[in-house]
This record gives C-alpha cells, sequence and structure tokens, in this order.
C-alpha cells in the first residue's frame, strides 16, 4: 500500500496542473477580449459575442451589410431590407426609446449596442451586460459613421468585408462631391405634421453638405435636434436650385405623401427648384430612422447622385 509521503508529489503535482490549466484558461477567456472605445468610453467585450441585441438602427444596418446575425431588436419600423427582424425569430427588447429591461435580462445578452435614440439608457443596460454607444458625431458624420463600421468589424472579426464597403462608400462620395460642385445650390427640409423644418451645414443632416459636397443654398441655419423651423416664404426666398426632402410622417408611418401636399402651393413653384424638377425625396426611413448604416448610406449617396445626374 503507498504510504502518505509516497503520494505526496502526485497530489502536488495534480494540484500544480490544475493551478496552471486554470491560469491558461483565464489568460485565454482575457485573450477573447476587446477594449472597445465608444461615445460612452471604453469597454471590455467579448470578441465574436454570440448573444447580440442591437437597440440602435444604424448599427443593426451595419451589422447586416457585415453578415452579422443579432439576437434581439426593438420593435421598430424596419425598411424592406431590414424586414427580416419584424419577424418572431428575433426577440423584442422593447423601442427605439424604452428598453424592456425584463425581456433583455432574460435574453443573457454577451453585447448590448445601443446609440441615437437609445442613448440616453446606455447606464442602466450597461449594468445588464456589456454595453457600448455607438451615437453618430454629426460634427463629424462620416468620420464616426467609419469607426463605428470599423469597431464593429473588429469585435465581429469582418474587417475585410468592412474595407471593401467602406472602400466603395469612398469612392461613390467622392463621384457625388464632384457632381454637387456643379450642380447649383440645395436646400433641405424635413416636414412633419404640416410643419417644415430647414436643415444646413453642421446640423443631424448636415451630411448632404459637409460630406456630398451639395453647396448650402443659406448659411447659419440653426443646428438644434429639431431644425429651423421655415415656411413657404422662406423656400422662395432661399429658392434654391435643389430642394432635398425628408417625410418625416412616412419614415414614423403617419401618413403617405404629407411633404408633397405641404410643398406643392404657388410659393414654392415659383422657386427654380420646383421649376426645373429638381425637387428630390429622400428615403425618409434612411435619412431619418438608420442614418449612418453602411446600407443606408450607401442608398443615400447613390439616391442623390442619380437625382443630379438627371440634370
Amino acid at each position: 500500500m503507498m504510504n502518505f509521503s509516497a503520494r505526496l508529489p502526485y497530489t502536488l503535482a495534480a494540484v500544480v496542473a490544475g493551478a496552471l490549466s486554470l491560469g491558461a484558461m483565464t489568460t485565454d477567456v482575457r485573450a477573447q477580449e476587446l477594449k472597445i472605445q465608444h461615445t460612452k468610453g471604453e469597454t471590455a467585450v467579448p470578441a465574436k459575442p454570440k448573444k447580440v441585441l442591437a437597440f440602435d438602427m444604424a448599427s443593426l444596418d451595419t451589422l447586416n451589410a457585415l453578415g452579422v446575425e443579432v439576437s434581439g431588436v426593438p420593435t421598430a419600423r424596419f425598411p424592406a431590407y431590414l424586414s427580416k427582424y419584424s419577424s418572431d425569430k428575433y426577440e423584442k427588447v422593447g423601442t427605439l426609446f424604452e428598453p424592456d429591461y425584463e425581456a433583455v435580462n432574460a435574453a443573457k445578452p454577451d453585447l448590448i449596442i445601443v446609440g441615437g435614440r437609445s442613448s440616453a439608457k446606455y447606464e442602466a443596460l450597461a449594468k445588464i451586460a456589456p454595453t457600448i454607444d455607438l451615437t453618430v458625431d454629426t460634427k463629424d458624420y462620416v468620420g464616426s459613421v467609419k469607426r463605428n463600421v470599423q469597431t464593429l468589424a473588429r469585435i465581429f472579426d469582418k474587417q475585410a468585408e468592412a474595407d471593401a464597403q467602406l472602400t466603395k462608400l469612398d469612392q461613390s462620395m467622392a463621384a457625388l462631391r464632384q457632381q454637387a460642385a456643379k450642380a447649383g445650390k440645395g436646400l433641405l427640409v424635413l416636414t412633419t405634421g404640416g410643419k417644415m423644418s430647414a436643415y444646413g451645414s453642421g446640423s443631424r443632416f448636415g451630411l448632404l453638405h459637409d460630406s456630398f459636397g451639395v453647396v448650402p443654398a443659406v448659411e447659419n441655419l440653426a443646428t438644434t435636434n429639431h431644425g429651423q423651423a421655415v415656411n413657404a416664404e422662406f423656400i422662395l426666398k432661399t429658392n434654391p436650385d435643389w430642394l432635398f426632402v425628408i417625410d418625416r410622417d412616412i419614415a414614423t408611418g403617419r401618413s403617405e405623401g404629407a411633404a408633397k401636399k405641404v410643398l406643392d402651393n404657388r410659393l414654392v413653384a415659383q422657386t427654380t427648384a420646383w421649376k426645373n424638377n429638381q425637387v428630390v425625396y429622400l428615403d425618409p426611413v434612411n435619412w431619418y430612422l438608420i442614418g449612418g448604416g453602411l446600407t443606408a448610406m450607401q442608398a443615400s449617396v447613390d439616391q442623390i447622385s442619380k437625382a443630379l445626374a438627371k440634370k
């Protein structure tokens, strides 16, 4: 029979081996964590997380474009290319503004993504699981969109896909800027409930001028989230060569074609844009609800480029 002293070296060896194994596992786990910089700071995020909840529509758009599946989304009005997220296959975890915290907890997510409308709920969601805020910076719109795309590509190991699509976007924007430089001046208005607001450089929709190169028809418009309230007289006085329109009522599902009714009056009819049939009704879901997603951005560039090419 083996005595205690004979068994001791074996026991110590087993303990040491176990400790080394545990240390290796711990190191491996840490190696799989990524330190991600985002709007609210830095967060340790698991590499290629399995269960992802995306409250931010722009991030959902980008993940879809990169071929990354998510598990949960808010209840929202999705464009056709994201319509699959309306199905019961994807857990519904609240709205764009208000998470359903019970549903979020039950989902046991590995990663939560917020941004824009859901940004205010970051602190509460970060207590449940690793959370990142990918709100787009309107003062550096395209730059922050690119950083967000690269952030998601890094987390999900999709760098090649992201690089290819960003290269295409850069090339498209460069071509659009060349078109826009020769197209004359433009004004962007958002209509809602029969009222209008104008947005210029530096605003939430300022990329039309700042990144796409459309020369502003008027300077120093208010850059608040709701833009500058305007009317038909303002549009006539500004007299843009091009009028770009976002119909918020369509984006939110309240009505169809309300913007056309608001603009169809004798004052707007006297503008160069109206006379030359240079009124462009921008895709309202892409501009108002999604914004800085890869697919939405590319579609916006393509739509404006196509419109200007008809001049």
